[in-house]
């Protein structure tokens, strides 16, 4: 079901990839890349928003079967994800309190897909997306982006609207709200329990989302 709102996606500014990497190696001519808009605008009153997220290949040849994965992080909660199958509470990414699995077939070289997620954003709390694309199977994930913060540093609660930036930490409107804990994991790449990973794949459960190395890897800055 996608949820109706009032805030629009219509004007969410250029695509951006700020907080992406590349993890695991792509085949060869494949060039994985994820965009978020470089703003998104919160309704005050009902909280929900608008984001769309884009898996690009960059490269030269097709990239046989993906899958993009949409997490939110504390104020910021995936609510759908058009077309994307929900991932089980019990089975969320670490630190995360939502995501969705997008299959995707194949993705031709020079083409993207973009997916409309619906969501709602906390203002009272900082908030962060995260968009890994994975092989198939979930073995691998060729590129990851965030949990990058949507943020302002200057609310304003009695407006209709708050605009928010991509990159930027918000600045909670509660008051004290600025010595909330920062939004994120202890990890590079988010494990997924084994039930969102059956979702992935058969006989995928339990994988990590990088399988490459044995034990968890650290977050790169």
């Amino acid at each position: 079901m996608i949820l109706s709102f009032t805030a629009s996606a219509d004007d969410q500014g250029p695509g951006s990839s700020k907080g992406g990497k590349a993890v695991d190696e792509a085949p060869a001519g494949v060039k994985l890349t994820t965009l978020l808009p470089s703003k998104i605008s919160v309704d005050n009153g009902t909280k929900k928003t608008a984001i769309t997220a884009t898996v690009k290949n960059e490269g030269t040849k097709d990239s046989g079967k993906i899958q993009l994965v949409v997490a939110g992080f504390d104020g910021l909660t995936v609510k759908s994800v058009q077309g994307c199958s929900q991932i089980p509470e019990k089975s969320l990414p670490k630190g995360s309190n939502s995501a969705f699995s997008c299959a995707i077939d194949n993705l031709a070289a020079g083409k993207s897909k973009s997916y409309a997620v619906d969501a709602t954003y906390d203002l009272s709390k900082t908030g962060k997306i995260c968009l890994p694309v994975q092989s198939g199977d979930g073995k691998k994930t060729y590129w990851q982006q965030g949990p990058v913060p949507f943020g302002t540093t200057n609310p304003s609660p009695n407006a209709p609207a708050t605009p928010l930036l991509l990159g930027t930490d918000n600045k909670p409107v509660a008051p004290g709200g600025s010595e909330l804990p920062k939004t994120g994991v202890g990890r590079d790449v988010l494990p997924l329990g084994a039930a969102g990973a059956s979702l992935i794949a058969a006989g995928a459960a339990g994988l990590w989302w990088s399988s490459r190395r044995p034990s968890g890897q650290q977050l790169r800055g």
